[in-house]
């Protein structure tokens, strides 16, 4: 496969694929922020505009993409707010010119306030409500979010790959190593109920729109901890996340019991996405998108404020966990 997987994903290749199911483009199209795979605004004649997503080739099966739509349907089918693609003939998934993609309404919307417990208790209830219904059966075709993909195959290709500079190869792989053994023993110690989540929910994936709360962008998701939707709503110093996290597990707790040992997981799962991060952008390296807006993963800087980070995180390790009052 080409370095370059979306080379001849031109402007006219987008337009001409959303024609290619019964629209009618006006032929203006927005370029929308997205690295992993490449998503537009195409505006329709006489209709709201659309949003195209063209996926990354060879990153998901046409099963792995159809589950995801699945689950984003049967949430949406139970009021539950998140953006499910749209279905022309009973289909989601299409293909043109070699590459498959989806549309979606378009919907806009502002970031939520996480400083705001109102906020945090809607969202905590939107979580609820999403797990209670990933909880009900397994994927079959999504992975899982465990140590060994996250952490141990992340830190091999940040070895093998060599984009770690010399000088620091040996203070980062060395904290790295100790990071990873450290998570594994917490994760064994502490094993979950492996349910479907969102996967990947930051505040840059949840939109607030006439006093709701919306969840887009189910493309991570994956089996894993139900705590994985949660820990990264918090920030701040401990008593700020404490306070936080009772906002959110009260509201969670109205639709679906949190179980509070998964607390003991926040630290190691935030330890295997720092490394799944760096090693993503290393996987990614050679799309040129990539050294455009991440032109700072190729500096020594960079690893070496990794280093501090990951040794800040051992540390964090050490410390007891949240806990539910």
């Amino acid at each position: 496969m080409s370095s370059h997987p979306f080379a001849t994903l031109t402007p006219d290749t987008v337009l001409d694929a959303v024609e290619s199911l019964g629209y009618l483009s006006d032929a203006r199209i927005l370029t929308l922020n997205s690295y992993e795979n490449r998503v537009f605004q195409v505006g329709i004649e006489d209709a709201q505009p659309l949003i195209a997503k063209f996926y990354r080739p060879g990153r998901w099966s046409d099963a792995a993409i159809i589950e995801e739509h699945t689950f984003s349907l049967e949430l949406a089918e139970r009021d539950i707010p998140v953006i499910a693609p749209e279905q022309i003939d009973g289909q989601t998934l299409f293909e043109h010119a070699g590459f498959r993609f989806s549309l979606f309404r378009r919907f806009g919307g502002h970031a939520p306030e996480l400083d705001d417990p109102d906020h945090l208790l809607m969202l905590g209830r939107l979580l609820g409500r999403l797990h209670a219904v990933g909880s009900m059966h397994p994927f079959k075709h999504r992975p899982t979010l465990d140590w060994q993909s996250f952490g141990r195959d992340s830190v091999d290709y940040l070895r093998s790959a060599e984009v770690v500079p010399s000088s620091l190869q040996p203070a980062y792989f060395s904290v790295a190593e100790d990071l990873l053994q450290v998570v594994k023993e917490r994760l064994e110690a502490h094993p979950a109920k492996q349910i479907r989540l969102h996967g990947d929910l930051h505040v840059g994936n949840l939109l607030w729109r006439d006093d709701s709360l919306y969840m887009v962008d189910l493309d991570d998701c994956r089996m894993g901890p139900a705590v994985q939707d949660l820990w990264m709503m918090l920030s701040g110093e401990r008593d700020q996340r404490q306070a936080q996290l009772s906002e959110l597990i009260d509201g969670y707790n109205e639709f679906h019991d949190f179980n509070p040992t998964e607390l003991a997981l926040i630290e190691p799962l935030r330890s295997l996405r720092l490394v799944h991060y760096s090693a993503w952008l290393a996987r990614r390296w050679e799309d040129p998108a990539f050294p455009m807006h991440f032109p700072w993963f190729a500096q020594e800087r960079y690893w070496a404020d990794q280093i501090l980070t990951l040794r800040e995180q051992r540390a964090a390790l050490d410390e007891p966990a949240l806990r539910l009052f």
